[in-house]
């Protein structure tokens, strides 16, 4: 713990925006080799290292330089190394070498949000709400993230004040190397839906309401505990937590997520808009842009 806290106090600086959870690197897309200086790698090493005042025990990698959708800007992925824990970041140099940015690039020809849309898979996952609703609500999580916590306690608090407005669909993300019960967390989900769909919600409550008491030596016995609590047949579910289509079903979660640039809990997807923490004014003006939006719409067909 004292390693982790170490490095996210080392990385506040380098990668804002990135909250501690951020655990994931995502690879970077093949695409053109760069023509930059074959010393532009070690140069943004030294500046950065120099910049950000890392010293030998933290291991600092630059990326291949690739092609990025901007003609003269090359971009790579970057990444900060402590112990065990990792965070990385994509930056932005200029072909020559002189330039070092960070942020993102955003086309404005294209719709995010409808691109985001498109890859969320959003069958096969439990589902909380009307289908119909003008507003979904996709949540990538982890059972022991401290900060999914608080977005499970926002929307307990939220949802009964939008009605049938709003449905929730969650998504299993669980960072093992930051989290070692989370998996064991996410199989129970899994197999919590499979067996009744509607308890998965009920071992989901459970879970994030007792998320102190939990740890990687009990977590299997609460498990099953709160799987009764929920409903659900004991033999049934121990059954399926041992099984490889549980596993298969998380890993196929995570997988999803990982499509979408998923690397830290929560993130969670607006119709669409993407949105990292749990951050209850963000989330609700989202939620209402979305809904005026919608009723805006609604009244234009009717003219």
């Amino acid at each position: 713990m004292k390693t982790l806290l170490r490095l996210s106090i080392v990385l506040t600086a380098f990668l804002v925006g990135l909250p501690l959870q951020a655990q994931q690197p995502q690879p970077v897309a093949a695409t053109t080799a760069s023509t930059a200086p074959p010393q532009t790698q070690k140069n943004i090493e030294a500046y950065l290292r120099n910049l950000y005042a890392f010293g030998p025990d933290v291991k600092l990698t630059v990326g291949p330089l690739n092609e990025s959708a901007v003609e003269g800007i090359l971009e790579s992925e970057i990444t900060v190394t402590m112990g065990e824990q990792k965070q990385n970041a994509k930056f932005y140099v200029s072909k020559d070498g002189r330039y070092l940015f960070r942020g993102e690039l955003s086309d404005m020809t294209k719709d995010p949000l409808a691109e985001n849309l498109a890859q969320i898979r959003m069958t096969d996952a439990p589902a909380l709400g009307d289908p119909k609703a003008p507003v979904t609500i996709v949540e990538y999580s982890d059972f022991q993230c401290p900060v999914c916590r608080s977005l499970h306690d926002t929307l307990r608090g939220l949802l009964p004040s939008y009605g049938r407005k709003v449905r929730v669909i969650f998504k299993d993300f669980p960072l093992e190397k930051l989290h070692p019960w989370a998996r064991t967390a996410a199989i129970a989900g899994r197999c919590a839906y499979q067996q009744k769909p509607e308890a998965f919600w009920k071992l989901y409550d459970l879970i994030y309401d007792n998320q102190e008491i939990i740890s990687a030596e009990n977590a299997w016995t609460k498990m099953t505990d709160y799987a009764v609590q929920a409903g659900l047949e004991q033999g049934a579910f121990k059954s399926c937590m041992a099984s490889p289509e549980a596993a298969a079903a998380v890993n196929a979660s995570q997988a999803n997520g990982e499509k979408l640039e998923v690397n830290s809990t929560p993130t969670v997807f607006v119709n669409g808009r993407r949105m990292v923490g749990a951050d209850e004014h963000l989330l609700q003006q989202y939620i209402n842009y979305e809904l005026a939006k919608s009723s805006a719409s609604k009244t234009a067909e009717k003219r």
